[in-house]
């Protein structure tokens, strides 16, 4: 960033209000990068956010003022590209300072084409999304007449089926662990992050297929179990995906998280709704009801199962505790569950990585049952 011209810069959001800053990171195209404006109030783990596949259609707006002070990894990252539309931030450190790093943030922007604005008054930002809601916005070099009016013409993320944007095209396995393993599990890519497959693939070989394969396809592939991955958007604009999730419940046990505890959800006839400005960070405090215990949880979602649409069968095993949201279901009749936060913490606190244990658990479970 040294010696790097300073380009002042203005965020506009969808309903008029706008905030000064300075352009970094990738120069959009007519200097204007449109999005859902959210906000993501975690400390550290600024790379592994910006990677997420779940971001995409979405600006991430980091609470936390000092952004890029350890520089970025190849190794931190949860996909090969950034899908974030833009990032914003407070303070952009002007040198990193840690052993890894390979580049600054800035030039990861610039290489990775994705505009960021700093010097943004965050604190302000922040507290007006929480008022209004997550909302469309514009930023950029343009004059604040276009940025208005591109920040009006975004269409956010409702209704959009954001998936086909970052699933794999076609399907490849995994193996981070080098030893062979008896398990076998296919995960459907919805968005899903490199961090998962790595806790996944220590206790099952794992093939990833993209979103939209038939149940047959993955049924006919003798799996132990199926796993469904984070993913970005509105989970009712997933046309198709819970129609695949029907044809392999009961058949092989099925773990959810995130848009897959969504999708799953939908699957057994629950409904989903947006919230006002989502959950996003890495403090989430979540009561897993059968033991009472507290987990504090990773997170990254606009939208939740109304757990009034859930049936008899179905049982929320995991509450919010900040605003009562349903975090987690089970559902023992179809040998299903999942949860609505990021157990392999990337980044985040480790408290809920049992569940992959659960996981591994359940499919020796149904396989013994089948005997």
């Amino acid at each position: 960033m040294t010696g790097k011209k300073i380009e002042p810069a203005l965020l506009v959001l969808a309903d008029g209000e706008v905030f000064e800053g300075e352009a970094f990171g990738a120069t959009a195209p007519n200097g204007c990068t449109t999005g859902e404006v959210v906000f993501n109030t975690a400390l550290t783990g600024y790379q592994e956010i910006i990677t997420d596949p779940s971001y995409a259609g979405q600006i991430i707006t980091f609470t936390y003022p000092h952004i890029g002070n350890y520089g970025v990894a190849d190794f931190d990252n949860e996909a090969k590209r950034p899908f974030t539309r833009g990032v914003i931030i407070r303070d952009l450190a002007r040198r990193r300072s840690n052993w890894r790093a390979e580049a600054d943030l800035d030039a990861f922007l610039a290489a990775k084409q994705v505009p960021g604005i700093a010097g943004i008054d965050t604190r302000r930002l922040t507290r007006h999304l929480r008022d209004a809601g997550a909302m469309p916005g514009a930023f950029g070099t343009a004059a604040e007449s276009d940025l208005r009016t591109a920040a009006r013409n975004e269409p956010g993320t409702s209704g959009q089926n954001l998936t086909e944007l970052v699933t794999t095209k076609n399907p490849y396995v995994v193996d981070f662990t080098g030893v062979a393993t008896p398990k076998r599990v296919v995960a459907y890519d919805f968005g899903i992050k490199t961090t998962i497959l790595r806790h996944l693939s220590g206790i099952a070989t794992v093939e990833v297929v993209p979103a939209q394969t038939p149940a047959a396809e993955v049924l006919a592939r003798n799996p132990d179990g199926v796993f469904l991955s984070n993913g970005p958007g509105d989970p009712a604009a997933v046309v198709g995906a819970p129609s695949i999730i029907e044809g392999l419940l009961g058949q092989v046990p099925i773990f959810g998280i995130c848009l897959g505890h969504q999708l799953l959800s939908t699957a057994l006839g629950a409904t989903t709704y947006k919230l006002p400005f989502g959950h996003h960070g890495g403090n989430h405090p979540v009561c897993r009801l059968e033991t009472g215990m507290v987990e504090i949880t990773s997170q990254n979602h606009n939208y939740a199962v109304d757990d009034g649409s859930l049936s008899k069968d179905v049982e929320v095993t995991h509450r919010n505790l900040n605003d009562g949201v349903v975090e987690g279901i089970g559902c023992a009749k179809e040998a299903a569950f999942s949860v609505q936060y990021h157990p392999e913490a990337g980044p985040g606190p480790h408290d809920a990585a049992y569940l992959f244990t659960m996981f591994s658990e359940l499919m020796d479970d149904f396989q013994k049952g089948r005997r």
